[in-house]
């Protein structure tokens, strides 16, 4: 087995919620050295705890697994650890994530289960490795929709002058994590306008692993339509939530505080079994609004949080 790659800190510095105006464009800031852009980054549990799971998670476009250091913490303190590592959004990479998939699994104490997970293009290639990579569950957030875009914009590949708030807003509104990425020289700026890979987008609408599967998606995503992950989650028969308000990057989002709970949640009931039931079930208070009408019976769970930072 391959020893794994040494965990990456990134600093959450950042403005203060809702402080100050959206960075005016990517800088050179030390959080990230480009030397280790395409390096793994791992958050592990603490000495002492056991590990319940391992996530193993796929980057989108333009970004680098730095860029998920609060997600790792977050479920590293409830005893998962994350694994974020760079790819090359190519179908043909199913094979190599099999290998790491299996690697991790043997690392780990009987019964803990190996996700395969992934933001925006790094969704599509988990599912679509799913099949050979065999992992325990699918974590699939942000997945794209292949062509135009929704809105009709041209894709330009650049980050031209007065489209980077542009670009910030449709994927996050977290104050913190913007300035992340504004002061980060491995963020690629404009990647989200550059097409979704059309062989990736086929082989993924071609997977059907038959695994405990959870959909994260924004309910006001202006990359890709909150119609797509429903589609999805109806031909996998999979869980999905879609984040009230919320934008592509749903796990770097206003929300990511209660998003990161729901994915624990899920990987605390996939660890007694694909067919646990929930744990927590809410049985009063004010319905949620959906952001659109649902076929019946969907199961679709909203997501909100008052707290931006």
């Amino acid at each position: 087995m391959s020893t794994p790659a040494p965990a990456v800190a990134v600093p959450g510095a950042g403005t203060a919620p809702g402080a100050g105006p959206a960075p005016a464009g990517p800088a050179p800031a030390p959080a990230w050295s480009s030397a280790s852009a395409s390096a793994s980054a791992s958050w592990d549990p603490a000495d002492g705890v056991v590990v319940r799971g391992t996530v193993l998670l796929l980057p989108g476009r333009g970004e680098h697994p730095g860029l998920y250091g609060r997600f790792g913490r977050r479920l590293a303190f409830d005893g998962y650890r994350v694994v974020a590592t760079a790819h090359g959004g190519e179908a043909a990479e199913a094979d190599a994530l099999a290998e790491r998939v299996a690697e991790e699994r043997a690392a780990l104490p009987a019964g803990a289960p190996v996700v395969l997970a992934g933001s925006d293009t790094g969704a599509l290639l988990a599912l679509a490795a799913a099949g050979p990579a065999a992992p325990d569950g699918l974590l699939l957030v942000g997945l794209p929709t292949a062509g135009p875009r929704p809105d009709g914009a041209q894709r330009t590949g650049t980050a031209a002058e007065g489209a980077w708030t542009d670009e910030l807003t449709a994927r996050t509104a977290c104050p913190v994590h913007r300035d992340l990425l504004g002061s980060d020289p491995d963020y690629r700026p404009g990647a989200l306008e550059e097409p979704v890979p059309a062989a990736l987008a086929e082989a993924a609408d071609r997977s059907d692993p038959g695994l405990p599967a959870l959909l994260v998606h924004g309910g006001a995503d202006l990359v890709s339509p909150p119609a797509t992950a429903r589609r999805h989650a109806a031909r996998l028969a999979a869980e999905l939530l879609l984040v009230a308000d919320g934008r592509h990057d749903a796990l770097n989002d206003a929300p990511h505080r209660s998003v990161a709970a729901a994915v624990v949640q899920w990987l605390e009931r996939l660890r007694g079994g694909p067919h646990l039931p929930v744990q927590l079930i809410p049985v009063a208070g004010p319905a949620p609004v959906p952001d659109a009408p649902q076929a019946p019976d969907e199961p679709v769970t909203h997501l909100s949080e008052g707290v931006p930072a």
